[in-house]
């Protein structure tokens, strides 16, 4: 009986569909394992076979799992906002849902093709009312909580309100936006607008005034990976730095526990290290300096307060609120100048470009340790968000205030002994202190480090700041408060109403505050978000509904919020709600949430390293406090799988100035004989590196009539291995592979690519190998020309068979632990090539080759499941076990060499005494030849491995 993949896989997906055989429920008489995939954004493009690698290696693993006696979560959903539907619904008028429910649609076709172990009864959908509903409430609840620094959690607004009611702002140690000085007399005296807008400094969900990359082409706020080269990656049109009121997350008061919580978690050295530098922790010490002739003062942070001796200019960050202070009269043209030149750059630009620009502000600060009076530079290398904004420059031992100072004529003083600063700056993380002060200039109450080491240099500019009150010690982060505003249509509503000019929530019972309907899905004509297009948007305070605009009277009818929420807002918390996705009284229980408690395996890209895997910590961090999530790390392992590389193929067209002739394209081999452009083909119409000529013809209209130059009677495409793109023809459908080799062939095919974690180039010459294999697993079960079925319960085991499979589930199993896939597929292939020689018929060793293959070959394993009379799904079958005394090696095949050369290979039992593996391989007749006219010297023998003889004449 033929291997029919096409009816089997057909079969078995309506058969898991009809059985339910993926849905799960939560069971305390099993120990639970959950398993993730980073869901997708459905594009219009559908799935190239680049996209499934990922969820085929959690698929396997979950299904492994499931074998092993584990109750498996394995769910699928849709990250289902995102700009292309919006872009798409401008030039179209098309509604961004219906875009994406197609595209989902086709997204489910394709991942039901490939036979995936999802429960689909969890799907969620970002853009669905029922899911951001818990969005839109875990936004409120981040604005109803500040962050206690002291118990290192978020606590309710309430409690801080009590606080200032009881004592005012004094000794307040919570995360703020600016230090705010006022007594409960005071609280208790102002009004509500004024009280709002104090609390608005506290709330870990708060309205700011920041820095963002703003898109005027597309109207909305872009997140930095969203711009690449001062322009957006969709589009291509220009991105400016812009100051605009934006709702925040205050993610920076939690950066000490998104750092110690890497150490709890399973996830690679790589991205870990991402994380930390993403999160930026630096000790230092803040440091007051005034502005000559002003009263300007602003604050710096140095990690090296004992460099103040070395400080020969500042630099301020261009966003910064002082330039506009400290920029004089004489400078501000040429300062404006530089400033909207800086509006152009990106901060990713801004960091990855070292080229040195400023400009001097014309004014000077005093240094507090000399007196000296230091030029205010203006410089787009200082980053407003860390720090202060503000930096003292030290050029002899920092490169970029180095490169900074030769490029602007700026001095230079060496701080440790011996350092020669001529060519570039000196590290001075070591060393004895000079030049601190330098020799005949005096300091603050003549304090001095010369002669210190470096590392008792800094102690004591730590306790000198602080004693004379011109500084403090401080523990500083790079980590940013996340923008949470975009001015885009689709995404999720903010459920926020105005009111005297102050935010208001929508009450909790009235949530999901629903996307409205608009007819134009552009920015207003007076620079709105598209929301502000929505003739029914406002909210009846007294009603509790929404109503149409025009009955706004800010008294009982008020204006509802116009942005929406970014991308990042609906995959921050998923991973919970498909815990317990119908729930409609909460985002997920309690009892569903201490059943499956975390994500046990994470599967997704890399690329969300500083992104989605940051501000998911950080959500689930703030839920935890809640006492909502019951762990305080969402993903406890974490595997980044490769990329697939396309395999483009060329054809070669002859170069003519005649455009009235057809194209005339020459075979690969040939082209040195021609001036020939080479271009992109579809991959799909080539065949390993063989174009399909007919299929060619039929591809463009401009190639209907072309003539081929052949070789051996074929046109043979060259290759190179580029981005899997649609604009180099080499994206590879999966619905294509599934339907000419199957979808088990597929899946084992990914994985016999390389290891999970690595990047590498689809082939699909290679994958005639997997599907061979595939035959001849189905051959050990089935007569190939008659139907006859080959397992047998009366067949005893040979010896040789046992060790055969016994190796392969040793082999397997350890492998799926390290996901090492490819592996485990070559151990497969040598393993039914032996049992395939050895004739074996025993049904028990062939039962467990199908419970080995299921994770990796769903199909054909559920079809022989079936025929070998097994009940129910082999996805609850009993993963084997294997006996090591199947694995022990009997004999030992050793290489005959003599004098280095290896002529044969001969078989020995294992315990044979070397005295007799030499007599018997000098008695060998095939080492007559070699021994014939020679002295045998010495025989050398490598134990299990080589005999080598060692001749001389």
């Amino acid at each position: 009986m033929e291997y029919n993949f096409r009816e089997i896989e057909k079969k078995w997906h309506q058969k898991w569909v009809e059985n339910k055989t993926y849905k799960v429920t939560e069971d305390e008489n099993k120990k639970k394992f959950y398993v993730l995939n980073m869901f997708p954004y459905p594009s219009g493009a559908g799935l190239h076979v680049g996209h499934p690698l990922g969820y085929i290696a959690s698929d396997i693993y979950a299904r492994y799992k499931r074998l092993n006696g584990f109750n498996v979560l394995n769910p699928m959903g849709y990250d289902a906002y995102g700009l292309p539907a919006e872009q798409y619904a401008i030039q179209t008028g098309q509604h961004p849902e219906v875009t994406t429910v197609a595209n989902i649609n086709r997204y489910r076709e394709q991942l039901d093709k490939i036979g995936f172990s999802f429960d689909w009864d969890r799907e969620v959908r970002t853009c669905d009312p029922k899911y951001y509903h818990w969005t839109q409430w875990a936004f409120q609840k981040m604005f109803n909580s500040f962050f206690c620094n002291g118990c290192q959690k978020a606590q309710p607004i309430e409690k801080l309100i009590k606080r200032f009611e009881e004592k005012g702002s004094a000794d307040l140690n919570v995360a703020q936006n600016e230090q705010i000085d006022f007594t409960a007399e005071e609280w208790n005296s102002y009004d509500d607008v004024k009280k709002q807008q104090i609390l608005m400094n506290y709330r870990i969900a708060y309205l700011g005034e920041t820095m963002v990359n703003w898109c005027p082409g597309l109207g909305t706020v872009l997140a930095n990976d969203e711009v690449v080269n001062g322009v957006s990656e969709r589009g291509g049109y220009p991105v400016i730095q812009k100051k605009m009121q934006q709702w925040c997350l205050r993610t920076s008061a939690y950066s000490q526990r998104l750092l110690d919580g890497l150490e709890t978690i399973q996830w690679s050295d790589s991205i870990k290290e991402t994380q930390k530098n993403w999160i930026g922790r630096s000790e230092g010490t803040e440091v007051v300096f005034s502005v000559k002739d002003s009263d300007v003062k602003f604050t710096i942070f140095t990690t090296r307060a004992d460099t103040m001796f070395g400080v020969t200019f500042m630099v301020l960050a261009p966003e910064s609120e002082y330039v506009q202070q400290v920029t004089t009269a004489e400078q501000k043209e040429e300062v404006e100048k530089y400033l909207d030149y800086v509006k152009k750059r990106t901060e990713l630009d801004r960091m990855a470009n070292h080229s040195v620009t400023g400009v001097f502000s014309g004014s000077y600060a005093i240094n507090p340790f000399t007196g000296e009076a230091i030029p205010v530079w203006i410089s787009e290398y200082v980053l407003a968000g860390y720090g202060t904004g503000a930096i003292m420059a030290v050029p002899a031992h920092d490169s970029r205030d180095y490169a900074f100072a030769k490029h602007f004529n700026l001095p230079i003083i060496p701080l440790i002994e011996g350092a020669d600063v001529s060519e570039e700056s000196f590290d001075a993380k070591e060393g004895i202190v000079t030049n601190s002060p330098v020799a005949g200039k005096s300091s603050m109450d003549g304090f001095s480090l010369n002669g210190l080491t470096v590392k008792e240099a800094i102690a004591a500019t730590k306790k000198f700041v602080t004693e004379k009150g011109i500084g403090r010690v401080k523990v500083n982060y790079r980590l940013r408060d996340a923008i949470f505003s975009r001015q885009r249509y689709w995404g999720e509503p903010f459920p926020v109403y105005y009111k005297d000019g102050m935010p208001q929530m929508v009450p909790e019972e009235c949530l999901p505050l629903e996307l409205p309907e608009i007819e134009t899905y552009k920015p207003t004509e007076t620079g709105e978000p598209p929301l502000g297009r929505a003739k029914k948007w406002a909210w009846d305070a007294e009603k509790k509904e929404v109503v149409d605009k025009s009955l706004v009277d800010n008294k009982t009818v008020f204006p509802l919020e116009l942005n929406t929420m970014p991308g990042f807002a609906g995959s921050s918390a998923y991973y919970l709600r498909y815990m317990d996705p119908h729930n409609d009284e909460a985002l997920v229980s309690k009892e569903a949430d201490e059943y499956w408690q975390n994500v046990d395996l994470y599967v997704g890209g890399c690329e969300h390293a500083t992104g989605h895997l940051i501000y998911s910590r950080f959500w689930n961090k703030f839920l935890f406090d809640l006492g909502v999530s019951c762990k305080e790390e969402p993903f406890q392992k974490l595997v980044n799988q490769g990329m697939i590389q396309g395999r483009s193929n060329f054809v070669y067209r002859i170069n003519s100035d005649d455009h009235d002739k057809a194209p005339v394209f020459v075979s690969l081999n040939l082209k040195k004989d021609y001036d020939v452009t080479p271009i992109h083909v579809d991959v799909n119409i080539v065949s390993n590196d063989v174009l399909d000529i007919e299929a060619f013809k039929a591809w463009r209209p401009e190639y209907q009539n072309a003539e081929f130059i052949l070789e051996d009677g074929k046109y043979i495409c060259g290759w190179a291995i580029e981005k899997m793109s649609k604009s180099m023809f080499n994206v590879v459908n999966p619905d294509m592979i599934v339907e000419k080799y199957g979808a088990d062939t597929l899946r084992l095919y990914e994985m016999f690519l390389g290891p999970v974690e690595a990047s590498k180039p689809w082939d699909t010459n290679g994958i005639d190998g997997c599907h061979r294999f595939l035959k001849k697993f189905w051959g050990l079960f089935y007569e190939n020309r008659t139907d006859n079925f080959l397992p047998s319960a009366d067949e005893a085991a040979k010896p040789e068979s046992l060790k055969s499979v016994h190796k392969l589930i040793k082999k397997v199993s350890e492998d799926i632990e390290k996901f090492s896939y490819n592996t485990s597929i070559s151990a497969f292939m040598i393993a039914v090539n032996e049992l395939g020689q050895q004739k074996c018929r025993n049904k028990e060793l062939l039962t467990d080759l199908v419970i080995l293959i299921a994770p990796f070959a769903p199909h054909i394993a559920e079809e022989l499941w079936a025929a070998l009379g097994e009940q129910g799904s082999v996805c609850d079958a009993a993963w084997p076990k294997y006996d090591e005394q199947y694995l022990k090696e009997n004999d030992m095949q050793l290489t005959i060499s003599f004098n280095g050369k290896a002529r044969f290979q001969m078989t020995f039992p294992v315990d044979t005494p070397n005295e007799e593996i030499q007599k018997q391989v000098l008695e060998d007749e095939k080492s007559q030849k070699y021994l014939e006219g020679f002295n045998v010297l010495k025989v050398i023998i490598v134990p299990k491995k080589i005999v080598n003889v060692v001749l001389k004449k």
